[in-house]
């Protein structure tokens, strides 16, 4: 299996629904660290799995819907707390469709799966992995 990686970041307000957050249920900032991995058994012809510069375009452009926003005022997660691993959720998902319609390039439409780490700091971080 290949997997490619491209790092990016996002700064963003949230609170949290639940006593099991303590004082994160008060607005707070957060600012996450963000790895997607891209993973498939097959290279193009050109040797690659995916576009890294078109990969890391891509998740800039993801993460950009959420970068300097506050969760709590936007439509994209409402009903659910915005959790780290809610996050690395709703991420992977966007970049699945965005991989699914060539934006990584021909590659990305063969990946096998995705995985979006989100790193709160450097001793605690959450991921998602989707299969495709």
């Amino acid at each position: 299996m290949f997997r490619v990686t491209v790092r990016d970041h996002i700064m963003i307000a949230h609170s949290l629904t639940g006593e099991v957050f303590g004082p994160a249920q008060r607005l707070h900032g957060a600012t996450y660290v963000v790895d997607a991995s891209f993973a498939g058994t097959d290279l193009d012809a050109d040797g690659i799995l995916v576009d890294i510069g078109r990969a890391t375009d891509v998740v800039r452009e993801v993460l950009g819907r959420l970068h300097y926003r506050n969760l709590d005022d936007e439509d994209l997660l409402a009903g659910q707390n915005s959790s780290t691993e809610v996050l690395a959720r709703w991420v992977a998902d966007r970049l699945a469709e965005r991989a699914g319609s060539g934006d990584l390039g021909p590659g990305g439409r063969t990946l096998a799966t995705i995985t979006v780490t989100l790193h709160e700091s450097h001793v605690a971080w959450a991921s998602y992995e989707r299969s495709l």
